[in-house]
């Protein structure tokens, strides 16, 4: 992402990134799994899981969570996360940082210990080679251009092929000095620096691996925390702690093992025997395990809702119709869908951008006043059905449903299709379950027509997940178009940006524009049931953007 996230990263989608433990030997007897957890302890190893494979390593490629959280576990940038968001130094040294007076034009200087796996100096030149690689139209960096443009000094020229990623507004006076020029003030720099599109690039290795950048360990060259040592496609990976890191000794963890594993259960029961180090809950896992004293629920600034893809092939009529769009959003039971998804605390929601994240500037009030504008309500919705059918002259429709491959997933298409069949009369959902990947591919090229996807702040501020849904946004992915929408959006970015009031407000009056014309159908706002290991420490502590968590401050003390 993503979407924490956000990326970072941003949490992109539903039910993607969970961690959960697992060692990658094949248990043949209790005595063998005895041994080989004996060797995990002594290594300080960390054993976790995802439920699906890493769509990508490559930094500016990145648009989901899963890849953000093991890119920026390899790889460091100007800053970074410490536990609970507050933004430290990561390259450079956040104290002496200079900003000038207009908030154009900042200047990093880096610490000169820093290097790259290979003993390398990462250098200022690293960073002006990362974020041209970032901006070059013919890396096809989706997030690159949806992050830098109008944002860094000739980013949108570049990205147009008006320009060359050259001419992009950052420099390197000298080896330890990077300096980046703004198109517009961005009151939220320090927490935007953090996304993977950001981080440094060694500019002689990625040319050296050519098409193979990225696709293995050995086409990844770390300068983070953690180095990749081994990855099999759709089974697993292993990261070693990477000594050549700046901070290397600040690491706890001698390295992490993860395990690619779908099925929900098979987690809970790796878990239970004792080889797995945290697990996920999910669905009726979460009230089976409450008294657990590892039990924990971690609150998200994560928030998930139901897309229309007004632009898919067949049914943009349809979807292009907001009684129709208004019915679906009305039409089904958020709490259902908590149910059978999580089956814990998360929360029903009928708003975008989430509580507990942005406050006014000078009230403190929470971004989110309340809104009942697209609640849960059959007769309305039905009220709203009864007008669509009017307005396109249907009786019967059928829709696809796009969701992923994983246990979870399949219920919670099975729970969408339940619900929106029952309440909408004549609507037939036809469910679609194919692998992430494939998802993203599918959601980005709007090759679907619903879809549940989530998304997480890539940095500390609502346009992160209102600069979503602009006109022809790189992740505008429903086909949305409003223009008093983009003004006020526009406007946040570009001659509010030091009128912290106004500023707050016109983005209020954005996501009630978005909430009215039902672009989205929210649906919740996560909480993670988890249990974890009592000698697990570090993994409590969510982050409020980006990556949820960051494996360097992990510790095990067994």
């Amino acid at each position: 992402m993503k979407q924490k996230s956000g990326l970072l990263l941003l949490i992109f989608t539903i039910l993607t990134f969970v961690l959960a433990a697992c060692s990658f030997e094949n248990d043949n007897s209790s005595d063998d799994k005895q041994s080989e957890e004996g060797s995990s302890e002594e290594e300080n190893v960390l054993r976790i899981a995802e439920t699906a494979d890493i769509p990508t390593m490559d930094p500016i490629m990145t648009e989901d969570n899963v890849s953000t959280l093991w890119i920026d576990t390899v790889y460091e940038g100007l800053y970074r996360q410490a536990p609970g968001g507050e933004i430290v130094s990561g390259i450079a040294k956040k104290e002496e940082t200079e900003v000038s007076d207009d908030g154009l034009t900042y200047t990093f200087h880096l610490r000169e210990d820093a290097k790259w796996a290979n003993g390398d100096p990462v250098t200022a030149q690293d960073f002006v080679y990362g974020w041209q690689r970032a901006v070059n139209p013919d890396n096809g960096s989706f997030y690159g251009n949806y992050l830098m443009s109008g944002k860094i000094k000739n980013a949108e020229q570049i990205f147009a092929g008006e320009l060359p990623p050259e001419d992009l507004g950052v420099s390197a006076p000298d080896d330890y000095t990077f300096v980046v020029e703004l198109e517009v003030p961005v009151p939220y720099f320090d927490s935007y620096v953090i996304n993977s599109n950001f981080l440094p690039a060694h500019k002689e290795f990625v040319e050296e691996q050519g098409d193979q950048f990225s696709l293995s360990p050995e086409g990844i060259l770390a300068n983070g925390p953690f180095k990749m040592t081994s990855w099999q496609a759709d089974s697993g990976w292993e990261l070693e702690k990477n000594e050549e890191y700046w901070d290397a000794e600040n690491v706890a963890l001698d390295g992490i093992s993860v395990k690619v594993i779908k099925q929900a259960d098979t987690r809970l029961s790796n878990y239970e025997v004792g080889e797995l180090d945290r697990v996920t809950l999910q669905g009726s896992q979460v009230s089976e395990n409450r008294t657990s004293p590892e039990y924990q629920v971690l609150s998200e600034t994560a928030v998930f809702y139901m897309k229309m893809n007004q632009e898919s092939l067949e049914k943009s009529e349809y979807m292009q119709n907001k009684n129709f769009r208004m019915a679906l959003a009305k039409g089904f039971d958020k709490q259902a869908y908590i149910d059978v998804a999580y089956g814990n605390d998360s929360t029903p929601i009928d708003f975008y951008v989430p509580t507990e994240f942005i406050q006014h500037p000078e009230t403190e009030e929470d971004f989110q006043a309340g809104s009942d504008l697209l609640s849960f309500d059959v007769e309305a919705a039905q009220e709203y059905w009864a007008a669509a059918k009017e307005e396109l002259g249907f009786e019967e429709v059928s829709l696809s449903f796009l969701s992923g491959d994983t246990d979870t997933a399949k219920s919670i298409s099975e729970v969408m299709k339940t619900e929106l069949e029952k309440n909408l009369e004549g609507l037939t959902i036809e469910t679609k379950n194919v692998p992430w990947a494939q998802q993203l591919d599918l959601m980005r090229e709007k090759n679907y027509e619903l879809a549940v996807s989530g998304w997480g702040p890539d940095y500390l501020d609502a346009v992160s997940f209102l600069d979503v849904f602009v006109t022809g946004g790189e992740n505008n992915d429903v086909g949305y178009s409003n223009e008093e929408y983009d003004s006020l959006v526009k406007s946040a970015k570009t001659d509010l940006a030091l009128d912290p009031v106004a500023r707050f407000e016109a983005l209020q009056d954005a996501e009630k524009i978005l909430l009215e014309d039902a672009a989205i159908a929210p649906i919740m706002q996560r909480k993670t049931s988890v249990l974890v290991k009592d000698y697990v420490e570090g993994l409590d502590v969510r982050n409020p953007f980006a990556n949820n968590y960051s494996f360097k401050y992990v510790e095990l003390n067994k």
